[in-house]
């Protein structure tokens, strides 16, 4: 019965929205600001599906384990930028790209100071 229940509801939460201000845990002060819906343009249903996809993570899921990205902008806002700009195929690869590369390793290339934290400034090109 529980699973039957878990199997209905969990298509809904694809659309789900922020359900409270701030995160748990050490990087509160790390609070991402939601991916806005407003800047898509035309997508195949691949890339719609990631984009619920990447949303739903972004918006439900980070703010119930806290940010913990050394990157800004933070590897889901960066794969969904790369599949809202590229397309679903060179978006998802460069997202898997980014995400290979999400480690505490040195940086040498370019950092961002934001808050007080150095952050490893990685934009998706254009």
């Amino acid at each position: 019965m529980r699973f039957k229940i878990l199997f209905f509801l969990t298509p809904l939460t694809l659309f789900a929205e922020i359900g409270y201000v701030e995160p748990w845990g050490k990087d509160a002060d790390l609070i991402a600001h939601p991916v806005s819906r407003s800047s898509r343009k035309n997508l195949s249903p691949m890339g719609l599906l990631a984009e619920q996809v990447i949303l739903f993570h972004h918006n439900v899921l980070t703010h119930t384990t806290g940010p913990r990205s050394h990157f800004r902008p933070t590897s889901s806002q960066y794969m969904l930028q790369a599949i809202r700009e590229y397309g679903f195929c060179k978006g998802y690869i460069m997202g898997c790209d980014r995400l290979l590369r999400e480690n505490s390793d040195p940086w040498i290339y370019r950092t961002k100071e934001i808050k007080g934290a150095l952050y490893k400034w990685d934009p998706p090109k254009k």
